[in-house]
């Protein structure tokens, strides 16, 4: 990781998977002091490199780097070199020029972070890679769940939606499975490609929301990614919430400690219902704090002078 940066869950071991886990828990509980500081990153200086729209990811990585005391500067596509034509792996590399101590990228091809890391020796985060992988969102669902259960191995998880164009349904199945967990799958046919069976016995498809929820201890909700369909999956918004939105006669089939989750943005009444999005086992704005605490985390492993 040091060498490479973070470029996805599939990579890494069980161990070091846990290894950031572990230190996201000792972040945790800075988040509730605002005001709060450290000296870990004084003097490292990062990127902030986005090539897609963010308000989560983006936000908790400027947040996180600036709570270790790293100095950050942000771009984005629009407005920058890209505009003028300027190629990716040129962009890059000028940056790159700049010495900076790390690069957080995120971009809409898939793969590109790790094509970059082969060509660049600053280390690279994968923010996100078009419906590659989303390694650090994977790691902070993790850790909401292990706030609400001792242990991800035995749970049922219910991943439901847009499964075929999502970097967060790759990451956590990946995570998942590392650790011993049941994934069931469910969206429609369009959008739940079979090939997911093959990425474990423990790893199960279904069609109808009804049975992905049976039992569940998780229901993690996946938004519809209209801005990678390159032709319509699904009749209407109507229909799609008709067969595939989480309402609250849902949870009853549920696990009655089950949890509902969601990367965001939500689209309330098209994915979810903001009855379920503001249930009390909704753990949707927990996602987003625990963000900061994974990728302080994440900064901290990959750029930390190393303790005595």
């Amino acid at each position: 990781m040091q060498r490479r940066g973070l470029l996805g869950i599939e990579s890494l071991s069980r161990e070091q998977i846990q290894q950031i886990l572990d230190r996201a828990k000792f972040y945790q509980p800075l988040q509730a002091r605002t005001g709060k500081k450290l000296d870990t990153l004084r003097g490292k200086t990062i990127i902030h490199l986005f090539y897609e729209s963010s308000t989560r990811t983006r936000t908790s990585f400027e947040i996180a780097a600036k709570r270790l005391g790293a100095d950050t500067i942000s771009i984005s596509a629009k407005g920058s070199s890209a505009d003028k034509g300027e190629s990716l792996l040129d962009t890059l590399n000028t940056l790159a020029a700049m010495r900076p101590d790390a690069i957080v990228m995120r971009h809409s091809a898939s793969g590109a972070p790790n094509f970059l890391a082969r060509m660049l020796e600053t280390p690279i985060i994968n923010a996100g890679d078009g419906s590659h992988e989303h390694p650090t969102q994977a790691l902070l669902d993790a850790l909401t769940i292990l706030d609400h259960r001792p242990s991800l191995a035995g749970l049922r998880v219910a991943i439901i939606g847009d499964i075929v164009h999502s970097r967060v349904a790759r990451s956590n199945l990946h995570l998942l499975i590392k650790f011993g967990a049941e994934v069931v799958l469910c969206g429609p046919p369009p959008m739940l490609p079979r090939e997911f069976e093959c990425f474990s016995p423990s790893v199960k498809l279904t069609f109808n929301i009804e049975e992905a929820i049976a039992d569940a201890d998780v229901i993690m909700m996946l938004r519809v990614q209209f801005e990678r369909q390159n032709a319509p999956l699904i009749p209407s918004e109507n229909e799609y919430f008709r067969f595939y939105g989480l309402r609250l006669e849902h949870l009853q089939a549920a696990r009655p400690d089950a949890i509902v989750m969601h990367p965001g943005p939500i689209n309330r009444g098209r994915e979810i219902s903001s009855e379920v999005a503001d249930f009390p086992r909704s753990v949707i704005l927990t996602q987003v704090e625990n963000g900061i605490a994974v990728r302080m985390a994440v900064l901290d492993l990959l750029l930390a002078e190393p303790r005595l």
